[in-house]
C-alpha cells in the first residue's frame, strides 16, 4: 500500500465531520500520562513503604553480607563477562582464521540458554556427585582436591558464559563502527596495531562496552535461580526468602528497595563510564580494519576459543538437556507424557501470549499518542513506561503486591465489599501487571522505531484531511508499523516465557510456569524431569537471538549500528 493510498483511505471518513488537526489530541496525552503512572506506581509504592518502615523492623542478620555478595557478584560477572566479550568481539574483527565467519554469529547463541538452565547443568557435570569429580576420585584417590563448585566464584563463572555476549555484541558493532577513518588514521601516523587498539580503539568503544557491561550487571542483579543453585546469598534472593520464609512484609520492601538503589547505582555507573563524549564517523567508511591472517597452529588456537565459549555456553548444555530427555523416555515410556507438562506449557504460553498482546497494545497506543501530541512532558512520559525494564523482577513483584493491598484498603474505606485488591494479587492478574511494566520497553522500543519511518508529514496530512486520531492508527499508523509491532510481540513473548522471580512471588496456589518447574525440578537435583521443559525454553529463546544476529549482521553491510 503507497502512502498516497494509505492517506486516501485515512482521510475520507464516513458520515464524520471535518476535524482540525489539533482534534483529540488531549484524550491521547492523557492516555499516554495514564500509562506512566501505572506502570511507575507500583516501583513508587515500594519506595515509599521502604522509607515510611525504617526502624520498624530489624533487618536480616546477614543483610551486610548479602551486600558485599552483590556487589562481588556484579563486578565479578562484569569483569568476566567484558573479558570473554571483549576479547573475541576483537579476535573475530581483527584476524581471519579457520570458521572464523561461522563463529562470528555462532558466539551469540549462549544467549538462549538462560543463565538458571546453564546453572544447573553446570552443576550436574562438576558438582561432587558429577562425572568430573567420580573421575578425579577414581584415579587420584578420595581424598583428592577439588575446588568448591557451589560458590561464588562457580556463579559468576557460569553467569560470565552466559551474558557475555551482551559485552560481545557492542564490542564488535563498536569495532566496525569506528575502525573504518580513526584506525586508518593512527596507522598513517606510525601507530602499530596494538598502540592503535589501546590508544585509539578501546576509548571511542568504551560508551559500548559500558553499556554492555550495565546490561550483564542488570541481568545478575535481577538473577534469582541461579545464585541459589551455588548458595549464593544476594539481596534479590533475601526479597524472595524474607517474604516467602518469615512474612515480614516491611522487612522484604527495605531489600527490595536496596535492590533498585543497586540498579539505580547501575545506571548511574554506565553513564559515568560512557563520559561526556560523543564519537561519530565522519566521511567514507575507507578501508578500515583489515583482519590478519592467523595461519597454522595460531589459526586454529584461534577457532578453538571461539568453539570453548560457543560449546560450554550453548552447545554442551542443549546436547546434555537432549541426553536426559532422551534417556528418560527410554528408560520410562511416559515420561514424556508427564501430564503436569502440558499444563504448565499452556499456562506459560498463555500467560506469554497475553503479556505480548497487552504490552504491544499499550507500546502502540503510547507510540501514536507521543506522535499526535508531541511535546517534552508527553515524551517524557512515554520515556517513563520503559523504565520497568531496568528495575528487578522482586522489586516489580513486591510493588504489585504493595499497590493492591492499597487499592484493597481503599474500596474498604469506599463502603466497596473487600477482597479486590487480594484477588487480584492471589490470581494470574497480578502476574500479567507485573509482566506490562516489566516487559513493555523492549515493545514500546520496538514500536517506537517503526513509528519513526513513518514521515510526520504523512500523520499531518491525514490530521487535515479530516481523519479522526483513532482512524489514523488503524489506518495509517499500525500497518505502516507492522514489522516493529512483530518483532515487539515476538521479544515479550519470550521474556515472559524465561521470567522466573516474579512467578514466584506473586504466583497463586498450583499455577506453575515451564521457568518455575525447571527451578524447583532443578533445585530437587532432578535434572532429567527438568530437561523437557528447559528445552522449551531454549528453543523460545533462540528466536530474539536470530533476530540480534539479523541485527548485527546489518551492520556489515551497512555500517549502522542496530538498536
Amino acid at each position: 500500500m503507497t502512502e498516497t493510498a494509505v492517506l486516501a483511505e485515512a482521510g475520507t471518513p464516513k458520515r464524520r465531520p471535518r476535524r482540525s488537526a489539533g482534534a483529540g489530541r488531549p484524550a491521547w496525552s492523557a492516555l499516554v500520562v495514564l500509562v506512566a503512572v501505572v506502570v511507575a506506581m507500583p516501583v513508587l509504592a515500594v519506595v515509599l513503604d521502604g522509607l515510611r518502615s525504617l526502624g520498624s523492623t530489624t533487618p536480616p542478620r546477614d543483610l551486610p553480607g548479602m551486600v558485599l555478595t552483590t556487589l562481588l557478584l556484579m563486578l565479578g560477572v562484569a569483569a568476566g563477562s567484558l573479558l570473554v566479550g571483549g576479547g573475541l568481539a576483537w579476535l573475530v574483527t581483527a584476524y581471519r582464521f579457520p570458521l572464523r565467519n561461522v563463529f562470528v554469529w555462532l558466539l551469540v547463541l549462549p544467549l538462549a540458554v538462560p543463565a538458571y538452565i546453564l546453572g544447573f547443568v553446570f552443576l550436574s557435570v562438576f558438582d561432587v556427585s558429577g562425572p568430573v569429580q567420580t573421575a578425579l576420585r577414581a584415579a587420584f584417590g578420595a581424598d583428592v582436591w577439588v575446588p568448591e563448585v557451589r560458590s561464588l566464584p562457580g556463579a559468576i563463572l557460569v553467569m560470565s558464559l552466559s551474558l557475555y555476549p551482551y559485552v560481545y555484541l557492542l564490542a564488535r558493532t563498536a569495532l566496525i563502527e569506528h575502525t573504518a577513518g580513526t584506525y586508518d588514521a593512527a596507522r598513517t601516523l606510525g601507530a602499530g596495531r596494538g598502540r592503535a587498539l589501546r590508544r585509539v580503539l578501546l576509548p571511542l568503544a568504551r560508551p559500548s562496552l559500558a553499556a554492555g557491561m550495565s546490561l550483564v550487571m542488570m541481568e545478575t542483579l535481577t538473577d534469582f535461580a541461579t545464585v541459589q543453585y551455588f548458595n549464593v546469598q544476594t539481596v534479590s534472593v533475601g526479597v524472595y526468602l524474607v517474604w516467602k520464609g518469615t512474612f515480614n512484609f516491611h522487612a522484604a520492601t527495605q531489600l527490595a528497595v536496596l535492590v533498585l538503589l543497586f540498579a539505580v547505582a547501575v545506571l548511574a555507573g554506565e553513564r559515568v563510564l560512557r563520559g561526556r563524549a560523543r564519537y561519530h564517523r565522519q566521511g567514507s567508511r575507507g578501508q578500515g580494519l583489515q583482519p590478519q591472517q592467523l595461519d597454522g597452529g595460531r589459526g586454529w588456537g584461534a577457532a578453538a576459543l571461539c568453539a570453548a565459549a560457543v560449546s560450554t555456553g550453548f552447545l554442551i548444555p542443549v546436547i546434555q538437556l537432549l541426553a536426559w530427555a532422551a534417556g528418560g523416555a527410554a528408560r520410562n515410556p511416559g515420561f514424556l507424557a508427564d501430564p503436569r507438562f502440558g499444563e504448565y506449557i499452556v499456562n506459560t504460553l498463555l500467560v506469554a501470549a497475553v503479556t505480548a498482546a497487552a504490552c504491544v497494545l499499550i507500546a502502540v497506543a503510547v507510540g501514536h499518542g507521543v506522535r499526535l501530541s508531541g511535546g517534552r512532558f508527553v515524551s517524557s512520559a512515554a520515556q517513563l513506561t520503559t523504565f520497568g525494564y531496568a528495575v528487578p523482577g522482586a522489586v516489580v513483584g513486591i510493588g504489585v503486591l504493595i499497590s493492591f493491598a492499597a487499592l484493597d484498603d481503599a474500596l474498604e474505606a469506599a463502603g466497596v465489599p473487600g477482597g479486590t485488591g487480594l484477588l487480584i494479587t492471589g490470581s494470574v492478574l497480578g502476574i500479567l501487571y507485573a509482566y506490562v511494566i516489566r516487559f513493555l520497553a523492549p515493545a514500546y522500543q520496538a514500536v517506537d522505531s517503526s513509528f519513526a519511518k513513518i514521515p510526520m508529514t504523512l500523520t499531518f496530512s491525514a490530521l487535515s484531511l479530516g481523519a479522526a486520531p483513532r482512524r489514523i492508527l488503524a489506518r495509517v499508523h499500525a500497518p505502516l508499523a507492522r514489522s516493529g509491532i512483530a518483532v515487539a510481540l515476538m521479544l515479550v513473548a519470550i521474556d515472559a516465557v524465561k521470567e522466573l522471580p516474579i512467578v514466584l512471588l506473586l504466583r497463586p496456589f498450583g499455577f506453575t510456569t515451564a521457568s518455575v518447574w525447571v527451578y524447583e525440578l532443578a533445585r530437587e537435583n532432578f535434572w532429567e524431569k527438568a530437561s523437557l521443559p528447559a528445552l522449551v525454553i531454549v528453543a523460545a529463546a533462540i528466536l530474539p537471538v536470530l533476530v540480534l544476529v539479523l541485527q548485527a549482521r546489518s551492520v556489515e553491510t551497512s555500517g549502522k549500528v542496530p538498536a
